[in-house]
C-alpha cells in the first residue's frame, strides 16, 4: 500500500511539472458530404449578406468566421475599422444551414475602437469577426472548404508574388450558381506590414463574397477576403486580411476568446481541381 501511494505521489508531481499546451480538443465534426454548416455558407447580418470563411472552436463553443465589415453601421466606402461604427456584440447573424441564429461575439473593428488602436495598417486591414453558433447547430458543422478541402494549418509567413491562392465565394449575386464559387488567383504580394495580401484574378470577389476564406498554395489558411479594389495599380484585385495576425490580435485583446483555434478540414486540400470560374 505504501508503494502504491508513493507511485501515485510521483505521478501527481510529474503531471504538475508538465506544461499544458492550453489547446482545446477539436469537436467531433459532421461528415463533410452532408454537413449543412461549413466554410462558404452565406451569413446575413441586419440584411447584409456576406460569405463565411473558416470554422473555429474553443473549449466551450463552435464559431464561424466572417468579415468585421459585414456588421458595419457605416457606409460602403467606410473601411477604416478604427473609426467606422458597427453593430454591437450580441447581434443576431443568420447562418446558412443553421436552425438557430448565431451570435456576433467578436468584431475586430469594435475591439480596435475600444482599446484606442492607432496603427494605420491594423486600422485598415484587421477585418475579422466571429459568430458563435447555437449549441444545437454545433453538431451540424464540418470545417472543410468546399471544392478545395483544407485548411491544413495557418500561413504564418505571408506570400510571394505569383503564389497561387484559392478561395470559395458565395455571393447572392450569383443566384445560387455554385459552379462559380470556387476561385483560383495569385498573390500580388503582401502589404501593410504583412496585414494584407493583394489577390489578383480574372474575376475578383464581388459584393457578397466578402469574408470568404482564402487558402495559400499549400492549403493553409491565409486570410479573409476583405475589399474589392479597382484602379491603377490594383486593377480587378481583392484585399485579403492576414488571418494569423487577426487571430493573434483577438487573443491578445479579448481574454474570454484567447482559447479560440482554427478548425482543420477533414477533407485533404486538392489544388488541381479546376473551377468553372477563375477568381
Amino acid at each position: 500500500m505504501r508503494r502504491l501511494r508513493a507511485i501515485t505521489l510521483v505521478l501527481l508531481v510529474v503531471a504538475a511539472l508538465v506544461p499544458s499546451t492550453g489547446a482545446s480538443a477539436a469537436p467531433s465534426w459532421a461528415p463533410a458530404g452532408t454537413a449543412p454548416i461549413h466554410p462558404g455558407v452565406q451569413v446575413v447580418t441586419a440584411g447584409g449578406q456576406c460569405t463565411s470563411n473558416f470554422i473555429f472552436f474553443d473549449a466551450d463553443d463552435v464559431f464561424i468566421g466572417q468579415a468585421a465589415h459585414c456588421s458595419t453601421a457605416g457606409g460602403p466606402t467606410d473601411v477604416n475599422g478604427c473609426t467606422t461604427p458597427s453593430l454591437p456584440l450580441g447581434t443576431e447573424v443568420q447562418v446558412g444551414g443553421a436552425t438557430h441564429p448565431g451570435t456576433l461575439v467578436y468584431n475586430s473593428w469594435l475591439t480596435m475602437q475600444q482599446i484606442g488602436e492607432t496603427d494605420p495598417n491594423i486600422c485598415a486591414y484587421n477585418d475579422f469577426a466571429l459568430v458563435r453558433l447555437h449549441p444545437e447547430d454545433a453538431a451540424k458543422v464540418n470545417p472543410s472548404i468546399p471544392h478545395w478541402g483544407g485548411p491544413n494549418g495557418i500561413n504564418t509567413t505571408g506570400t510571394g508574388v505569383f503564389n497561387y491562392l484559392y478561395s470559395y465565394g458565395n455571393s447572392s449575386l450569383r443566384l445560387g450558381l455554385t459552379a462559380l464559387s470556387p476561385k483560383i488567383g495569385f498573390s500580388g504580394g503582401d502589404r501593410g506590414d504583412g496585414w494584407s495580401t493583394v489577390a489578383y484574378a480574372l474575376t475578383p470577389g464581388i459584393p457578397g463574397d466578402s469574408g470568404s476564406a482564402v487558402l495559400d498554395w499549400s492549403g493553409r489558411a491565409l486570410g479573409v477576403l476583405s475589399t474589392l479594389e479597382v484602379g491603377i495599380p490594383s486593377l480587378v484585385s481583392n484585399g485579403v486580411g492576414n488571418l494569423n495576425k487577426e487571430l493573434e490580435y483577438l487573443r491578445a485583446n479579448v481574454a474570454e476568446l484567447k482559447g479560440v483555434e482554427l478548425a482543420l478540414g477533414t477533407v485533404p486540400f486538392t489544388p488541381n481541381r479546376l473551377p468553372l470560374a477563375l477568381w
